[in-house]
């Protein structure tokens, strides 16, 4: 009798544990597939962000920028990133105020203009290559595209090559 209890006590506590793996496992893979959906919502945000510096850079016309999609993932963001890339996401976000000081500061001197439009599409370049190698298989990367017209593939590619480069 006693026998049977402990086969019977040893048979649910193994039956726990797994379940609780098996839990954990599967927690484990929605919150890291949720963070890279928000990566994804997060990078054509920032892309579009990226094609709106290089138009006032190269054309002096400044569209608005977005950082709401940004705003309302960081939290899953900051649990998925690694510190470094979290960073490089960030710096791109904390140049917005400057853009809008150059698109508004008619005074502003056109070196300092093209500087500091210059180094914010740089760091939305950064931003944008960090989340397309993490978010996207590589089969998806090479369709990213398919829909693009070819101006607009143009564009994007322009605005994704090194400024000054």
């Amino acid at each position: 009798m006693l026998e049977h209890v402990l086969i019977g006590v040893s048979g649910a506590l193994v039956g726990v544990i797994g379940w609780l793996c098996v839990g954990i496992y599967i927690q484990g893979r929605q919150h890291a597939r949720a963070a890279r959906d928000a990566g994804r919502a997060v990078y054509f945000e920032v892309g579009a962000n990226q094609l709106a510096i290089f138009t006032a850079l190269h054309y002096g016309m400044f569209g608005p920028l977005s950082r709401a999609t940004f705003d309302a993932l960081l939290p899953q963001l900051a649990t998925w990133l690694p510190a470094a890339e979290l960073q490089a996401l960030a710096l791109a976000y904390l140049g917005h105020g400057g853009y809008a000081q150059a698109a508004a500061q008619e005074d502003l001197p056109v070196e300092a203009r093209r500087m500091a439009l210059t180094a914010l599409l740089e760091a939305h370049r950064v931003a944008v290559d960090l989340l397309r190698r993490r978010v996207f298989s590589a089969k998806e990367m090479a369709s990213l595209d398919r829909y693009a017209s070819e101006q607009q593939a143009q564009m994007m590619e322009a605005a994704a090559r090194l400024p000054g480069g």
